[in-house]
């Protein structure tokens, strides 16, 4: 028999764990914005507590899915509950990840904090921003249960590798006018493809979030940027594949 008291129960759980998926994004947020911070004024102290902060995000992790498991065990919620418990544990993954690649970049930063600062470095906290805009949005589209922003958001991934692809070739040209380029634009590069893949896991949360509200997956293939690897059209003849 489902009593009254139980029924509060189950949804001050949920309640927790909604609440616990947006304190473990608020960290994310922050680690995004200061590994940006750190290499944009080149502070060595700010990217070690950014790499530090990462094992407070990973046992976050951990709290979250040993909550949605117990409630899976013993609640056996059906629809939109437990959509929204499945959501929670693939929300938190992709936050993790996501933290992990911000803490890769500050750990970059570090190193390239010891090298004469690059040109093109401004580019790097500039789509960081936007990567952390995006997050926030997708974040708050979960926790108003609104599809249709997550949807908003989802679409914006064409901007993160828009510029992703725009910073790659300028690196590369970069590193064509000398040798002394080199090792500081490779740091940059490996900066840029942690921030376009923590750009990806934000779409990954966008898809979760329509589907948890709607229970199917965004009609549409997933929006990307020029694919910088496609080879060239031959001129006159058909699309290579």
């Amino acid at each position: 028999m489902v009593t009254q008291h139980t029924v509060k129960s189950y949804d001050e759980e949920l309640r927790n764990l909604k609440s616990m998926l947006s304190r473990m994004g608020g960290m994310v947020e922050a680690s995004i914005a200061d590994a940006m911070e750190a290499v944009s004024r080149r502070n060595s102290e700010l990217a070690r507590r950014t790499i530090n902060n990462d094992r407070k995000i990973d046992e976050l992790e951990r709290e979250i899915d040993a909550a949605a498991i117990r409630m899976l065990a013993l609640r056996q919620p059906m629809a939109i509950d437990l959509r929204s418990i499945l959501a929670a544990l693939k929300i938190s993954a992709d936050l993790e990840r996501v933290g992990d690649y911000a803490t890769n970049v500050a750990k970059r930063a570090i190193a390239l904090n010891q090298m004469p600062q690059a040109r093109p470095v401004a580019a790097i906290p500039r789509m960081g921003r936007l990567v952390q805009t995006i997050i926030k949005e997708v974040l708050d589209a979960f926790v108003a249960g609104d599809a249709g922003r997550a949807v908003a958001v989802w679409r914006r991934d064409e901007e993160v590798d828009d510029l992703y692809n725009s910073l790659f070739r300028e690196l590369l040209t970069y590193m064509m006018e000398g040798p002394r380029n080199i090792t500081p634009c490779t740091h940059l590069l490996f900066m840029a493809k942690n921030i376009e893949r923590m750009g990806d896991h934000a779409t990954n949360i966008a898809e979760t979030v329509h589907f948890q509200v709607r229970g199917q997956p965004i009609g549409e293939e997933r929006p990307k940027g020029h694919d910088i690897n496609a080879p060239p059209p031959i001129p006159g003849g058909k699309p290579q594949p």
